[in-house]
C-alpha cells in the first residue's frame, strides 16, 4: 500500500512518500480502508521529534481515522467488512485495573496512532477490535476524521476534569485550532458563556459563527483584560488552554476567584511560572489533562450523530499534499481542522 512515513526526525522533508507492505489483521483487530485522517500537531512532533523523548521510528503518522472495513478478526464481532468506521486514536492494553474500569487512557501501556504504532497517513491500517466504531450518521468521512482527537481532549478536559456547569463562563484560548473549536462547541452544549479568543479578523469572525458569545483578537487586544470586561471584573470560571508560553500568563490572569485552568498542550513552549501568592489567595485550581476514554468518545460521537456537534474543517488535501498541510499549521493559516483524502 502507498503510505506517508517518517524514519528520521526533520522538516517536512522527512514526509516520505512509499510503498509499504499491506497490514494483516490478528484475530482481535480489524482492518480499515482509511478514506481520510485528520493532521494534528502531534504530527509534526513526530515528525520534528521532541528532545529527550523516543518515538518507535520509522513510524506511519495520523492520529484520526474514517474509512471502512475490510476485515474483521476471527475474534471481532462489533463490525463487519463494509462498515463505516471512525477509529479510537487510543490504544490500551485492555485487560488492566484502568482498562476495566474504564480508564484505558490511565493504562501503562496506553498510546495513540501515529505515536506509539502506525497511524492513518496510508491506504490501509490495524487496530484493535475495540477502536473501532460506528461512524456517525450524517457526516462526511472527512467530517468523522476531524473530531477523534479534538473532540475527546476537548470533552475530557471540559467534562471530565474542570467539570464545567451551566452558567460558568467558559474562555477558550486558540479558538481557530481543532480542540479550540471542539471546546466552543462542547461549552455552548453545556449551557455556558464562552469567551474566546482568535487571532485575526478572519479566525475572530469565524470563531463568533461558531456559537462564541464574545470573541477577542489576541493579536490587537489584552486577553486578560478584556475577559474582566466582559464579565464585570469577575474574571473566567474555567480557562481553555493549550498553547502554553504565549497565553499562560494571561490564563492565569484571566481566572476568577476560584476558577479552574485546564490544559492538554504547549504548542508555543511548556516552561511557565506561577506565582504562588496569585494561587492560593484566589484558591486557583490548575489540571493537567491528557487524551479521554474510548467512552467519552462515544459519548461524543453520539453527540455528533445527533447534530449537537459538527467538525470544523479548514480544507481538504489530498495525500500527497501532506507537507504542504504540515507548512500551513505550523504557519498558523488554518481554522479548524485539515483533512487528508486517501
Amino acid at each position: 500500500m502507498k503510505a506517508v512515513i517518517v524514519r528520521s526526525h526533520g522538516g517536512v522533508d522527512a514526509l516520505l512518500h512509499e510503498d509499504v507492505a499491506d497490514p494483516s489483521p490478528a484475530a482481535d483487530e480489524v482492518l480499515v480502508r482509511v478514506q481520510a485522517t485528520a493532521v494534528n500537531h502531534l504530527d509534526l512532533w513526530v515528525r520534528r521529534g521532541v528532545p529527550g523523548h523516543s518515538f518507535p521510528l520509522p513510524l506511519i503518522p495520523g492520529n484520526d481515522v474514517a474509512g471502512t472495513v475490510l476485515e474483521a478478526g476471527e475474534c471481532v464481532r462489533s463490525v463487519s467488512p463494509g462498515d463505516e468506521v471512525v477509529i479510537a486514536p487510543g490504544v490500551s492494553c485492555g485487560h488492566c485495573m484502568a482498562c476495566d474500569s474504564g480508564r484505558d487512557h490511565h493504562c501503562s501501556q496506553y498510546g495513540i496512532l501515529g505515536e506509539t504504532r502506525n497511524g492513518g497517513y496510508a491506504e490501509m491500517i490495524v487496530v484493535p477490535g475495540r477502536n473501532v466504531m460506528p461512524k456517525p450518521k450524517g457526516l462526511t468521512m472527512e467530517e468523522a476524521a476531524a473530531m477523534p482527537l479534538a473532540f475527546l481532549t476537548a470533552w475530557h478536559m471540559l467534562v471530565n476534569r474542570a467539570e464545567i456547569r451551566p452558567g460558568e463562563t467558559v474562555l477558550v484560548q486558540a479558538a481557530g485550532s481543532g480542540v479550540g473549536s471542539a471546546a466552543v462547541q462542547i461549552a455552548k452544549l453545556w449551557n455556558a458563556r464562552v469567551i474566546a479568543t482568535a487571532g485575526g479578523k478572519r479566525k475572530t469572525r469565524l470563531a463568533a459563527e461558531l456559537g462564541a458569545d464574545h470573541v477577542i483578537d489576541y493579536l490587537s487586544e489584552d486577553v486578560a483584560a478584556r475577559v474582566h470586561e466582559i464579565t464585570g471584573k469577575r474574571g473566567a470560571d474555567v480557562v481553555f488552554e493549550h498553547v502554553g508560553e504565549a497565553t499562560w500568563k494571561q490564563s492565569l490572569r484571566a481566572l476568577s476567584w476560584r476558577g479552574r485552568l485546564v490544559t492538554c498542550g504547549a504548542t508555543t513552549g511548556s516552561r511557565v511560572s506561577i506565582d504562588l501568592k496569585h494561587l492560593f489567595f484566589k484558591s486557583l485550581s490548575i489540571l493537567g489533562s491528557t487524551m479521554g476514554s474510548r467512552a467519552d468518545l462515544r459519548e461524543v460521537l453520539g453527540h455528533a450523530e445527533d447534530g449537537r456537534f459538527r467538525p470544523v474543517i479548514d480544507r481538504v488535501m489530498p495525500l500527497a499534499e501532506v507537507r504542504n498541510a504540515h507548512r500551513l499549521i505550523e504557519e498558523r493559516a488554518v481554522f479548524g481542522k485539515i483533512i487528508l483524502a486517501i
